[in-house]
């Protein structure tokens, strides 16, 4: 007989709400946290090569993934259809504030899955807290999308692990390794972690979803192979650069410090929790996912400079953002797993954490927490009537055209109005002299410090200006480096 007490739903308990609503409000507090850098900050060259890519047609984007950033077509894809909407900064920064609130939701689950609903819920906090989340949540380039994928594809392996049977769980682990292939061709470098879960009950069904997820990473990793000379500028490095992988993974030295300490410590949780049966994730979650969280965080750094030695420099710091979750997650392990005051402890890591980076999350929203605050040169170039401005680099234009709200001065050597097919320079005469003839002052600008400009002829355009008769005025420099210089030159009185 049905009774009234039978149609009732279940009552929830209000641990069960919280454990439910967790992950939601994680990924709003990330999702905002990554949203806040944007602050002032001005769009840097990265940003505007995205704007650069997401204008072109359709076709126009694959040309150019033919020639330059082929590995960034998936993104520069979806941008194309974001940017219809508008170009703005905080419009074309939103998607990536949105891959830190996704990535903080995942976050949230799989410390659930690991140890329990308090070590998600803290690792996502100390996430929100990290200066290189609010870099990049605030950063119109594919960087969050990848640490995104990254926490999706273990949050999908430690489903399909769990219940080996269930082919859904396998396929939504393969979309996932392709995701992280297609947001960021090294963020690729994470996946040998994962590796370390290969068992014979579950070989054959997570190889080939591994197959089958890093096809893209084949086929862009041979377009940016072919692409190599884009990368050229990047230096060689050695072992010297693991020292600043703490700071890098946190966006803060002393923070990063210091959490590298504590996810030492919350692996050894993990592992001793493991073994005495704690928490949610046993069956699951044995001793080796300690080994993988461990590996997420420390394993791409090896691996990329492996990469620089053995095939060609590509040592970069921001490829390496993909293991700032694992870091936060690690930590929020090491304090989940206190006997007592855990939530205390909590409280005080994230706001002793905040505190410690507050320096470098006030530079992050400041107007050059980009490194090439275009803004600040168009307010240095006082320009009068019949001025001439020439680029250090062609591709500079783009961010001044931008920015710009009020009269430039004539752009000299502009052939074309549209950025060429195969990069994001622009057409430029060759003939400085000529192009200059009649005019009495020239502003140049370049990216770069004053001496990277000024000596040795180190930019052909500077040469070229002081060649054509004109002789350094001023000089100004941005602050940061790179940073932009400002010059402005007259024409010497020996020529007129």
């Amino acid at each position: 007989m049905t009774t009234a007490a039978t149609l009732a739903p279940p009552v929830r308990r209000p641990a069960e709400r919280l454990r439910s609503s967790s992950p939601w409000w994680m990924a709003l507090v990330g999702a905002v946290a990554g949203f806040s850098g944007t602050g002032s900050a001005t769009l840097n060259g990265d940003e505007l090569a995205t704007i650069s890519a997401a204008s072109r047609s359709l076709s126009g984007m694959f040309e150019l993934a033919r020639h330059i950033d082929g590995h960034f077509l998936p993104y520069y894809l979806f941008m194309h259809f974001w940017a219809k909407a508008g170009t703005s900064e905080l419009w074309l920064r939103l998607p990536s504030a949105v891959a830190i609130g996704v990535a903080a939701w995942f976050l949230v689950d799989l410390g659930r899955r690991l140890h329990s609903t308090r070590a998600g819920v803290i690792g996502a906090g100390v996430f929100a807290v990290l200066p290189s989340v609010s870099y990049y949540g605030a950063f119109a380039r594919s960087y969050a999308f990848a640490a995104a994928a990254v926490v999706l594809s273990f949050w999908a392996l430690h489903r399909a692990v769990e219940r080996p049977g269930a082919a859904r769980r396998w396929v939504l682990y393969g979309v996932a390794v392709a995701l992280v292939c297609s947001t960021h061709l090294f963020a690729v470098l994470v996946l040998p972690a994962q590796l370390l879960l290969l068992r014979w009950a579950v070989a054959v069904r997570m190889l080939s979803a591994l197959a089958v997820g890093c096809v893209p990473a084949a086929v862009l990793g041979l377009i940016g192979y072919g692409e190599r000379h884009a990368i050229s500028w990047i230096p060689e490095r050695g072992p010297e650069v693991w020292l600043k992988f703490p700071k890098m993974a946190a966006g803060s030295a002393t923070l990063g410090v210091v959490l590298f300490a504590m996810a030492l410590a919350g692996a050894v949780v993990m592992w001793r929790a493991a073994g005495k049966g704690q928490g949610q994730g046993q069956g699951q979650g044995d001793k080796v996912w300690a080994s993988v969280l461990v590996g997420w965080l420390v394993l791409p750094p090896v691996l990329l400079l492996a990469v620089s030695v053995l095939v060609t420099p590509a040592y970069v710091d921001r490829y390496l953002f993909v293991t700032a979750p694992a870091l936060a997650l690690l930590a929020g392990l090491a304090v989940a797993g206190l006997p007592r005051f855990q939530v205390v402890t909590a409280v005080l890591v994230v706001v002793v954490g905040f505190g410690l980076a507050f320096s470098e999350h006030a530079e992050v929203r400041e107007e050059n927490g980009r490194f090439e605050n275009i803004p600040w040169a168009l307010r240095v170039i006082k320009a009068e009537p019949e001025d001439a401005i020439v680029y250090g680099q062609s591709q500079l234009r783009a961010g001044f055209d931008y920015y710009a709200d009020s009269l430039m001065p004539v752009d000299v050597l502009l052939a074309g109005s549209a950025p060429d097919p195969d990069g994001f320079g622009y057409p430029e005469g060759s003939d400085v002299s000529g192009a200059l003839e009649g005019r009495e002052r020239v502003w140049v600008v370049w990216r770069g410090t004053k001496q990277s400009g000024l000596e040795a002829g180190s930019i052909a355009r500077v040469a070229e200006v002081e060649k054509a008769g004109f002789e350094l005025s001023v000089a100004k420099h941005s602050g940061d480096l790179p940073g932009l210089t400002v010059a402005l030159f007259t024409r010497s009185s020996a020529s007129q």
